[in-house]
């Protein structure tokens, strides 16, 4: 869709210099049979050249090419007023220019999930970075399987996790005979005053798609918006909350080990390659057990505690929740799973509803 609209605008700014090339005598443009004077033609000049400036902001400038549209559409509306009897078909350009234009806007601008998103993780950064080194000592009092996943990934003898910062991408479903939709996400993490800001960018049937998961201060939300505009699902209460409680368990647990030794979780040893464990987020106490292979690395994650939504948000099933990883491999100086997915065992079976790859990760990230 960005080349469709970059072609459509870019013809549309070449027409406009093909206007102000015939208000200065450098072309004669036969379609438009009324005199264009000089100083509209400067205005017509000033419009190709924003409507070039649009179409490089949008590949450049994603996240603020919409302001230039919007000049961009008004020179340009305003060249084509002033010589309406042959160039009113331009109007149609700037139709496309303007849903473009709006797109940016609701899914870039000052309201859209990406500025909140942003503004959040801005706000959890202006607290400083207080991350003691990992020793043995700290190790001592976790189940034997949690030691060797802290030693194995490398975060003994490196600094506690207080926040992560990581993109992820992969394919997400509703249901088990639902139609998969690709996704990119961004997501930043605080292990010093639990939070999960979780940001989505997926396409269904053609359609973009954005999701915003949120857990602060013990609360959860969940919204999904199509096109950026238009909300499809807003969550929130008491099950999302335990549920998020979950999520954010999962992901110290997979994509921050350095963060286990908080306070909030009470290990119970099981055997020599699984470990239960509870932790606490506000009023939510939930439980899971974690599985490692010989190596002793984390191979799964299961808990009974999560709730599957309905695809408005309106309902939840609470149903056993699983997240099996693998594909270990470098990120930095850590040793992470790079690959997972996200199951439900539903009562006619499990099926994977999320696959995910881990593209980078960054620890105690600062302003």
């Amino acid at each position: 869709m960005r080349w469709v609209f970059s072609f459509i605008v870019v013809v549309h700014g070449l027409i406009h210099l093909l206007g102000a090339g015939k208000a200065f005598g450098l072309a004669e443009l036969r379609q438009l049979s009324q005199p264009i004077s000089r100083p509209m033609g400067a205005l017509w000049l000033t419009a190709a050249f924003l409507l070039f400036a649009t179409v490089v902001a949008l590949f450049a400038w994603p996240r603020a090419y919409w302001l230039i549209g919007i000049a961009a559409l008004i020179t340009s509306q305003v060249a084509i007023a002033g010589a309406w009897s042959d160039a009113k078909f331009g109007t149609l350009a700037n139709v496309v220019l303007l849903l473009g234009v709006a797109y940016g806007y609701f899914t870039q601008g000052p309201q859209s999930f990406r500025a909140e998103y942003e503004g959040e993780v801005q706000r959890g950064l202006t607290r400083p970075v207080q991350a003691p080194i990992i020793t043995e000592a700290d190790l001592a009092p976790l189940p034997m399987p949690v030691q060797k996943y802290l030693r194995v990934t490398g975060f003994l003898g490196r600094p506690r996790v207080q926040n992560y910062r990581l993109r992820f991408v992969g394919r997400i479903r509703s249901a088990r005979d639902a139609r998969w939709m690709p996704f990119a996400a961004d997501q930043h993490s605080f292990a010093d005053e639990p939070t999960r800001l979780f940001w989505m960018r997926a396409t269904l049937l053609g359609f973009p798609m954005q999701v915003l998961h949120r857990l602060a201060d013990g609360h959860a939300s969940m919204r999904v918006k199509a096109l950026g505009a238009f909300t499809m699902v807003d969550a929130s209460g008491p099950v999302m909350d335990r549920a998020e409680a979950v999520t954010l368990f999962n992901d110290m647990c997979i994509l921050a080990p350095g963060s286990l030794l908080a306070p909030s979780i009470t290990w119970e040893p099981v055997d020599a390659r699984s470990t239960r464990a509870r932790f606490t987020n506000g009023a939510q106490s939930i439980s899971a057990t974690l599985y490692f292979n010989a190596e002793g690395l984390l191979e799964n994650f299961a808990s009974e505690d999560r709730s599957r939504s309905s695809t408005d948000g309106k309902a939840f099933t609470q149903l056993r929740f699983s997240t099996p990883v693998g594909d270990y491999r470098a990120y930095g100086p850590y040793r992470l799973a790079s690959k997972g997915e996200a199951r439900w065992h539903a009562p006619d079976g499990e099926f994977a509803y999320g696959e995910f790859r881990l593209v980078d990760i960054d620890y105690n990230v600062r302003p």
